[in-house]
């Protein structure tokens, strides 16, 4: 059986943002890994963010640019010792810039098992229609 036979699930490590940009905060800062499919009406966005909570979920969308910032907080409670960590906490954080083809008012985005789904429906074209000419 060759590589393309199976059906592995394969797990990705996350990936760390690189910027030039200096952080205000300290800690990690991770890229969450994104699918993005499009049908007739909207393109869905699938952004993979595990450990992230609604309420540690931000999405700001200003000047055609949709801002995707999620924290996750450390597991151990303060009386807990680390002996191992292989799961590594901090922040996600991915920027992508909308085009005229989305209708930026009817944006949705649900939150499920660490993966947030964004809806973006596309503008609705007008519809042709025929301009009647009257005399006068």
């Amino acid at each position: 059986m060759t590589d393309t036979d199976t059906k592995e699930l394969k797990v990705k490590d996350k990936q760390e943002v690189s910027t030039s940009a200096e952080q205000t905060r300290p800690g990690l800062v991770f890229t969450p890994e994104v699918d993005i499919f499009e049908t007739e009406k909207e393109l869905v966005l699938l952004a993979d963010m595990p450990g992230v909570q609604t309420k540690d979920l931000t999405i700001d969308l200003g000047e055609n640019v949709l801002t995707l910032t999620g924290d996750i907080a450390p597991f151990e409670g303060a009386e807990e010792e680390d002996i191992l960590i292989e799961y590594e906490t901090g922040k996600f954080y991915r920027q992508f810039t909308l085009s005229e083809v989305i209708d930026q008012e009817r944006i949705e985005a649900a939150l499920s098992d660490g993966v947030l789904r964004l809806t973006l429906p596309k503008v609705e074209k007008t519809t042709p229609r025929k301009i009647t000419v009257t005399a006068g």
